[in-house]
């Protein structure tokens, strides 16, 4: 997928640290809620991608690689992709994302919001 097609989906999974103000994954959150979309933080807020209530469109690593591998293996939610932000990948989690067929963009949400937003 590409940046401007995930811009367009509505419900996010952000997962990392989503009340640190200094950390991406709060200013990611903030901006997406702030742009009308629908975010379901991971990591401090929900333990569990499985505690959305919702379908999940993106999922937005904003986590260290480790951990975002971690919750992605024991993920029973369908979703669309996943958003790999700079920082967030190493070669496990590309080769669990290859070997299941997920589809999954290197990128950076707050770019495509300045891009692509709705």
């Amino acid at each position: 997928m590409e940046l401007k097609e995930i811009m367009a989906l509505s419900r996010f999974a952000v997962l990392g640290d989503t009340l640190n103000p200094e950390k991406y994954a709060y200013k990611i959150k903030h901006a997406l809620l702030e742009k009308g979309y629908t975010v379901y933080p991971v990591g401090k807020e929900l333990a569990s991608l499985n505690d959305i209530p919702d379908d999940i469109d993106v999922i937005d690593l904003c986590i260290h690689p480790t951990k975002g591998l971690n919750l992605l293996q024991e993920c029973k939610k369908p979703f669309r992709c996943v958003l790999i932000q700079p920082g967030a990948s190493d070669e496990a989690l590309l080769a669990y994302l290859q070997e299941h067929h997920i589809p999954y963009l290197d990128g950076c949400a707050l770019v495509g919001l300045r891009l692509y937003s709705k």
